[in-house]
């Protein structure tokens, strides 16, 4: 059925990854609801707004060293996670 796919051990991680943290955050609306606040990125958003700008800001770090430096992938995973933490927590 999934034949045509390329499923590597890293991909299924990643994927598996999304969708944990997905059913995560579902499960954290209905327990405690989210609210919209402002931060330093000068629009209201709630929680889950700002995992969607995270996510979308450390892909484009990732597809951005990998265009422009060949240097250690670990480097530009902790620089897309700190990007991560910081939107989440202030943004």
């Amino acid at each position: 059925m999934f034949a045509w796919m390329v499923w590597t051990l890293p991909t299924a991680l990643v994927f598996a990854g999304l969708a944990v943290l997905l059913v995560g955050m579902a499960v954290w609306g209905r327990v405690s609801p989210p609210v919209a606040r402002r931060g330093f990125l000068r629009i209201e958003t709630d929680r889950g707004d700002r995992l969607y700008i995270g996510l979308i800001g450390a892909a484009v770090v990732l597809a951005g060293w990998l265009a422009l430096t060949d240097l250690s992938m670990w480097l530009a995973l902790g620089l897309a996670a700190a990007l991560m933490a910081v939107i989440g927590l202030w943004g």
